[in-house]
């Protein structure tokens, strides 16, 4: 078996782009719509580390990207084709575009140099999204990868990010799911064997000796 790439490489500032799914007021904040799911992210810290992650990554150099999900208001181009789909159009929050559920989690801060993309659409942040133009635009070839949740969109983003030809990375503190105990067993028994599972300590260690932080 061929030996793993050290993460320091693999992360290096140059090629690397961070990515954060769906950390939005309306899916982790204290008015979500799963609020299971924002109780979860914020009990265990994992909003906290991807904050940090985010600031790391612009201080070493790496390219910082928000996925966003929300819908119009008028439901135009939204799919409607599973029950996730047809229940979240029930549910009192929505992640109508414009309105605060679909504005970054507080605790997130989003840079000027930051790239922001919105979908209206589908269950992951890459698959008929600007996404990988942008990233291949920026010469981009692993994606580290952050946010909620490991139920669908998370796994969905290593998926296309992997299929796509990217090496992914996941840091499994900074990601979450509901219940704990899946969660823990989608990143054990899934997302290990297509992506370098590590930690925020881990990356922020490389991203420090890159020797571009400050």
């Amino acid at each position: 078996m061929a030996e793993r790439e050290p993460l320091a490489a693999l992360v290096e500032p140059a090629h690397t782009a961070l990515l954060t799914v769906e950390c939005q007021r309306g899916v982790v904040g204290p008015g979500s719509a799963l609020p299971e799911l924002a109780v979860a992210v914020r009990a265990d810290g994992t909003l906290a580390r991807v904050a940090a992650l985010a600031d790391a990554a612009r201080a070493a150099g790496v390219a910082v990207l928000h996925a966003v999900a929300e819908r119009r208001p008028d439901g135009l181009g939204a799919s409607r084709n599973a029950p996730l789909f047809r229940a979240a159009e029930r549910r009192p929050v929505r992640q109508l575009a414009g309105t605060p559920a679909t504005e970054l989690a507080d605790e997130i801060a989003v840079a000027a140099c930051d790239l922001v993309v919105r979908r209206l659409h589908g269950l992951s942040p890459l698959a008929g999204t600007e996404v990988d133009a942008l990233l291949r635009n920026l010469g981009v070839r692993t994606v580290v990868i952050t946010g909620v949740s490991l139920n669908i969109a998370v796994p969905n983003a290593v998926f296309d990010a992997v299929n796509r030809g990217y090496t992914a990375v996941v840091p499994a503190d900074a990601v979450a799911g509901v219940p704990a105990d899946y969660a823990a067993a989608v990143l054990r028994h899934t997302l290990a064997l297509v992506a370098t599972v590590t930690t925020t300590e881990a990356l922020l260690a490389s991203w420090r000796g890159s020797g571009q932080l400050h």
